[in-house]
């Protein structure tokens, strides 16, 4: 491979970013801009997944009774299923696309080991990071379909050989670094409305999850579809503290970009954040992509780490240990917070069992909140009176569950409230507690 030039946007901004991404388990490497890049399996230059990962990965990570199972024409068909959307809108092959890296597809089984049942074939090894492939390619050219010419973006990130995240690298010292690298993402993406014919390579953005831009002192992110507005900073290193990453990096205060790549790019965040943080919702007839910001994903897991290792009321002896007050401002997303943490519940053997109980003080709150909540992927029962909301309380079982404040009463006064479930594996999320929660309603929730 030729030399790289050491300019000063390759010292100051791709080398520590590559330099960091190393440090965390991934394989770095400079592409080549003359030669087709062959390690990991990419034939020519139109090609966007590194094709011997790919396979390898699905030859390693799908197992049955511990061994591989997979012969080379299933493989072959996981692999076409991921590669073969041909769809204009780039929106729609991305959530085909991200559907099929969350949930895998479906081949047909073995004869001998599976009695002729259809198998899912997963394209990552969500429970065991280790088992996957991360590697990180600098100037990865990829040729434009149709036409003459090429993208070289600075960066671009794979896991199991499937391109996840494109990173744009700008000198601190630029004009307008982080706006003219956003801008080249969009152009990369053709996603810029206002150029009337394509000018990138669309398909390499088919399976993209994060699209970062950066000058080492300041770095944002977006999704697919994002507009220039919508690239935020990711400001938070956790659950790795910044403390640490910074002892580990030799620094006493962490750069934007630094403080990105820790947060979002750690292999195993990352697998996160597409497993449980992202999701797609439509708004006024158009489909919308969203990430977790930095504040749910922190939350999430501290609420997690607070589920595990509380103590119960009855060890404790007085009071349950596992509940807490997470602060929302106005707008910030506390309805995907509620989403978020139960897609993660969901997946964690000892809270899968839990039975969620969402609790608003308005119907139109309700009605908002347990729309979302269908993101999640489950069954949201809506309890329209106190019998029903009773009624479903008692039953035990995972269930996601919406009542108002007010169904938490007889409709004769002076009766109590009964108790209705005494599991230890409920989780009762109460929307603007502030409001409602010093009431007879409230002693009547906790008691039942």
């Amino acid at each position: 491979m030729p030399e790289q030039p050491q300019t000063e946007e390759y010292r100051k901004t791709e080398k520590p970013f590559m330099d960091q991404l190393q440090l965390m388990g991934w394989a770095v490497e400079d592409g080549d801009t003359e030669v087709p890049y062959l390690s990991g399996g990419r034939e020519s230059f139109r090609g966007v997944f590194l094709r011997e990962d790919l396979r390898d990965a699905l030859r390693r990570i799908n197992r049955y009774d511990g061994e591989p199972w997979l012969d080379e024409s299933r493989i072959d068909q996981a692999v076409y299923e991921l590669e073969r959307s041909t769809s204009p809108n780039l929106m729609e092959a991305n959530k085909e696309a991200t559907d099929l890296l969350q949930e895998g597809t479906v081949v047909e089984g073995d004869p001998d080991l599976h009695n002729g049942k259809n198998q899912t074939v997963h394209y990552i090894d969500y429970d065991h990071p280790e088992r996957n492939t991360f590697r990180a390619i600098r100037q990865f050219r990829v040729d434009r379909s149709g036409t003459s010419g090429y993208i070289v973006p600075d960066i671009v990130l794979f896991v199991n050989g499937i391109p996840f995240v494109v990173v744009e690298c700008k000198r601190p010292t630029a004009t307008n670094p982080i706006e003219s690298g956003v801008e080249d993402l969009l152009q990369y993406s053709n996603q810029r409305d206002w150029v009337d014919e394509p000018e990138g390579a669309q398909r390499l953005f088919f399976t993209n999850q994060l699209l970062v831009a950066t000058n080492y002192d300041r770095a944002v992110v977006g999704t697919v579809g994002a507009r220039s507005e919508h690239y935020i900073a990711w400001k938070d290193t956790s659950p790795v503290p910044s403390s640490e990453v910074a002892e580990r990096l030799g620094t006493d205060q962490l750069s934007q970009q630094e403080t990105l790549v820790a947060g979002m790019l750690r292999p195993r965040h990352l697998l996160q954040l597409l497993q449980h943080f992202t999701l797609f919702k439509e708004d006024q007839g158009q489909t919308v992509k969203m990430v977790a910001r930095y504040q749910q994903f922190r939350t999430v897991h501290n609420t997690i780490r607070r589920l595990q290792n509380g103590q119960t009321r009855l060890e404790h002896g007085m009071q349950d240990q596992r509940g807490g007050i997470i602060w929302h401002t106005q707008g910030s997303g506390k309805s995907l917070t509620m989403v978020f943490l139960v897609r993660i519940m969901r997946a964690i053997p000892e809270l899968r069992r839990f039975k969620v109980v969402v609790v608003t003080d308005r119907v139109d709150l309700q009605n908002q909140l347990s729309k979302t909540a269908t993101l999640s992927g489950e069954t949201v029962r809506i309890a329209d009176s106190t019998d029903e909301l009773k009624r479903i309380l008692q039953e035990d079982g995972p269930d996601l569950v919406f009542a108002t404040i007010q169904k938490y009463q007889e409709q004769e006064v002076k009766e109590e409230f009964p108790v209705l479930n005494e599991s230890e594996d409920i989780v009762v999320l109460v929307d603007e507690a502030h409001r409602s929660q010093t009431s007879d309603l409230h002693a009547n929730l906790m008691r039942a």
